[in-house]
């Protein structure tokens, strides 16, 4: 899209500047107000109008938590995704690129209690400088479109979601062991749970038991499992692989196990029922409601061991206790079970490696054919009984090797004497009707046995548990229920929401175990509207990540009044054809963001399944090769950056490092070498001396091959996200034009217009100050973001000589012009023959040398 304007007046802009001597000089900070203010002016980026009738991509940042101004890492991120956003436009789409603000949550609460305060003004504040940085940073926001989840307005429609899921049974309370922080006492997500310690403070967590809301994921676990396949090849597979291995459904049955003195069976799931012959104990997590009810029934000795060793383990976290290497503990609890297949007695104990929340929260202990179970065994001198026999001939299998030999005397099956599980395939033995056959037929025999005697079933499990939302923190958003006198729970309607926060004056934010709405009498004491007797509020708030699981549907227009979104809207621009963030928030963020657009899906709200068709993970920025820190000593801030060498410098930089996934260690990159190419590229604009409408085909025929070669290239590059690839391209485009104009008939040579143009193209990805100031003195209006990609010429992309990027160690050393048909082992030969090349490497041995023919050599040191 070009805003019209006459041929003259192009003609006298191009005239005005077309002498570098009589142009002002690449002024950054000039160059950056000047912009900013055209771009508040002329909102080039705003999505509203409904008649637009370019077709619709959605593109959209991870949005940010206002705890400060912009940082190094905002800085790789937003400048990644504004590349894909501006690309589209190029291609000629309706882009939609919101932002806002993710804001409420624990480092704001923990802010104002630091700082004796209110956590909205801080809060506000902070959203109010990174707006400005934002703004400052060029990202093509729509501004019309911000939001902020601390917003009543926003998190109105968080209730609401939360009433759209307990109408259909998704949203429940129940008592359950939780992560707690005991300093910052509040509940934790697993993915807030990092080495055992809360991500926020560095407190060990423990294990509390409290009733909290859930919502019922667990419901939606084979589709958030299943659905993964239509994401291959559009999400990064090392994504893919975690979200599955979070959801980790395991198929096998669940088998009913007779408890002595009760009259109920304890149903216990495994994934090997063709081993229940071996089973001989039980094991039942401590924190479960199991061994307390079973503890309860024995002598008073069990129970005071019990109760001891329970406190024990409520020190540790899930992780230490999933440890393999530990020494097993446990304690008897002097009941048993009784084995369904074969009748036997086997004990009962409880031990810590059992976790309340896996399967039934029991397993059946089969030592001689699972590691953790021979440990425990063999600890606390328990039978091992062998039933598969590991050293049976298997179709398929392969034979034991022993010291690259297939041995005359296979091992003994003796897991009790070895210490060694039998853990792989073979044939069944000491198991009545199952013997001899192997274990895919095994399971589904034993499968059909349990089925027949009433005693099990085929069933799967997963690894994926519900998700809890309570939070004992003020600042998010309070639950929309009523709690009656009698216990019953009352949501409140529609009409009543927003629920809104009252006032922090008078509350005590500080962490107390109880969330702080708790001590505001006036705001919990309300009355039950089915029968006028007093009731009170939920006093707990919703866990942030409710925020941000669909927030994506709310930018399609945050100030709507009537409702979350408009499904017309939704049908319009979702899902969201690009999402950008880090790798942080690979698992439960997407997972969350998953289940909420299925149950929207399965409400009839929007017709897509998948919120996120496409995901790029940017790396981290490091400083010396660590996170960077105040306490490290090697914080980067971005503003002083920004000062010294400007945004676009930052922005080509963040672009030109590496591949987007990869991190960054800002001490081995260069943005002030990036502001002098930005001043190179700029000049050639002010060397152009040709009006706009000049003709191009009279131009430089080689030059113009470089600059059609390089159109050609980019959108493939772009699209593969090989930003630092088209960056390197750009600088060939540079240099080639500089050349062009120092050599030949100068800023008259049409060739040279056209690729100066084609710069300022390139250039508005990365830089966009200094593209658009290069438009408008070509001649030009504003905005070359707007302008489109010009199609590349075919009949001038083949090649008489291409630049070729000469590396030592990954940094930019020398430039080679080469056949596009020179061979890896020639153009290696003239690269080690570079006297450049040999200054640089000096005495250091040459590792390896990484070819890719005719473009790149990396030549890789030893340091």
């Amino acid at each position: 899209m070009v805003i019209a304007r006459t041929h003259s007046v192009r003609r006298e802009t191009a005239v005005a500047h077309h002498h570098a001597d009589e142009a002002p000089g690449y002024d950054v900070a000039r160059i950056q107000e000047k912009w900013q203010a055209v771009w508040d002016e002329l909102q080039p980026f705003n999505t509203s109008d409904p008649d637009d009738p370019r077709p619709r991509k959605y593109v959209l940042d991870m949005f940010p938590y206002p705890s400060g101004d912009l940082h190094m890492g905002h800085a790789e991120a937003y400048a990644l995704g504004d590349v894909i956003a501006r690309y589209w436009r190029q291609q000629g789409f309706n882009v939609l690129h919101p932002i806002g603000w993710d804001s409420f949550g624990l480092p704001a609460e923990n802010a104002a209690i630091k700082r004796g305060i209110d956590p909205r003004p801080w809060t506000y504040d902070n959203i109010a400088q990174q707006r400005k940085s934002m703004k400052q940073y060029a990202a093509s926001f729509d501004w019309d479109r911000v939001l902020h989840t601390s917003d009543p307005e926003y998190y109105k429609w968080n209730q609401w979601l939360f009433l759209k899921l307990y109408e259909k049974g998704l949203a429940y309370r129940k008592a359950s062991w939780v992560n707690w922080c005991p300093k910052d006492q509040t509940v934790l997500a697993n993915e807030q749970v990092v080495d055992g310690a809360c991500e926020r403070c560095g407190t060990i967590v423990v294990k509390k038991k409290l009733t909290q809301w859930y919502f019922k994921i667990t419901d939606y676990a084979d589709r958030l499992l299943d659905d993964l396949n239509q994401l291959e090849g559009f999400w990064p597979s090392k994504v893919l692989a975690m979200q599955r291995n979070w959801i980790g459904r395991s198929m096998g049955a669940d088998v009913d196990f007779a408890i002595e003195g009760r009259a109920e069976p304890v149903s216990v799931f495994t994934t090997r029922p063709d081993t229940l012959f071996g089973a001989t104990f039980m094991v039942v997590a401590p924190d479960s409601e199991l061994a307390a009810e079973l503890v309860a029934g024995a002598d008073a000795e069990v129970a005071a061991q019990f109760a001891a060793y329970l406190a024990d383990v409520q020190k540790n976290t899930e992780i230490e206790r999933q440890d393999a290497t530990r020494e097993k503990t446990g304690v008897f609890l002097g009941r048993y079970a009784v084995n369904p297949v074969n009748g036997e007695r086997v004990p009962i104990w409880s031990a810590d490696y059992v976790l309340a929340d896996y399967g039934h929260g029991a397993i059946m202990a089969v030592p001689a054919h699972d590691q953790r179970d021979l440990d425990f065994a063999r600890t606390f001198g328990l039978p091992v009984r062998v039933v598969v026999d590991t050293n049976a001939p298997i179709t398929g299998a392969i034979p034991v090797v022993v010291d690259g030999e297939v041995p005359d005397e296979l091992p003994p099956l003796d897991p009790a004497g070895t210490g060694i599980a039998l853990v792989g395939d073979g044939r069944m033995i000491n198991s009545g009707p199952l013997d001899g056959l192997s274990k895919t037929n095994a399971i589904a025999r034993m499968i059909e046995i349990l089925e027949a005697g009433g005693t099990g079933r085929a069933a799967k499990n997963f690894r994926l548990r519900d998700w809890l939302i309570s939070r004992q923190r003020y600042w998010g958003t309070p639950i929309p229920i009523i709690h009656a006198e009698n216990g019953d729970l009352i949501p409140l309607s529609e009409d009543q929401l927003p629920l809104e926060l009252p006032s922090a004056e008078g509350l005590d934010l500080s962490p107390r175990g109880t969330s702080p709405l708790g001590g505001d009498e006036e705001w919990m004491s309300v009355t039950n509207p089915i029968d006028g007797s007093p009731a009170r509020r939920d006093p707990d708030t919703m866990d942030t990540f409710v925020d941000s699981s669909w927030y994506f549907l709310r930018f399609l227009d945050p100030h709507d009044d009537a409702r979350a979104f408009d499904p017309a809207e939704a049908e319009r621009w979702a899902p969201v054809d690009q999402y950008v963030g880090g790798v942080t928030h690979a698992i439960l963020h997407l997972l969350y963001a998953r289940f909420i657009t299925k149950v929207l899906y399965d409400l009839g709200y929007v017709t897509f399944t998948e919120p996120f068709s496409a995901l790029l993970n940017q790396g981290m920025v490091l400083m010396d090769g660590s996170a960077m820190s105040k306490s490290k000593g090697n914080l980067v801030r971005l503003s002083d950056q920004i000062d010294e060498h400007g945004v676009d410098a930052i922005r080509l930089t963040m672009a030109f490092a590496g591949p987007p996934e990869d991190d960054i260690d800002w001490a081995d990159v260069a943005p002030h070498a990036s502001a002098k190419f930005l001043a190179r590229a700029w000049r050639l604009a002010h060397d152009v001396t040709s009006a706009p409408e000049v003709e191009w085909k009279s131009g430089d025929a080689a030059l113009r091959r470089v600059t059609h070669q390089f159109l050609a290239d980019a959108p493939g590059l772009i699209e593969a996200f090989k930003f630092n690839v088209v960056v390197a391209r750009i600088m060939e485009l540079v240099n080639a034009t500089r050349k062009a104009i120092d050599s030949g008939p100068g800023g008259a040579d049409a060739a040279v217009r056209e690729a100066a143009e084609t710069v300022a193209l390139g250039l508005s990805l990365f830089s966009p100050y200094t593209a658009e100031e290069m438009w408008e003195t070509l001649g030009y209006p504003p905005s070359v973001a707007l302008y489109g990609w010009r199609k590349a010429d075919p009949t001038l992309l083949v090649a008489e000589s291409v630049t070729c990027v000469v590396q030592v160690d990954g940094k930019l050393r020398d430039r080679l012009d080469v056949s596009p048909r020179i061979s890896p082992e020639a153009l290696e030969a003239q690269v080690r023959a570079l006297p450049s090349v040999a200054r640089t490497v000096g005495d250091r041995a040459i590792i390896s040398v990484i070819v890719r023919a005719p473009r790149l050599v990396n030549v890789v040191t030893a340091h």
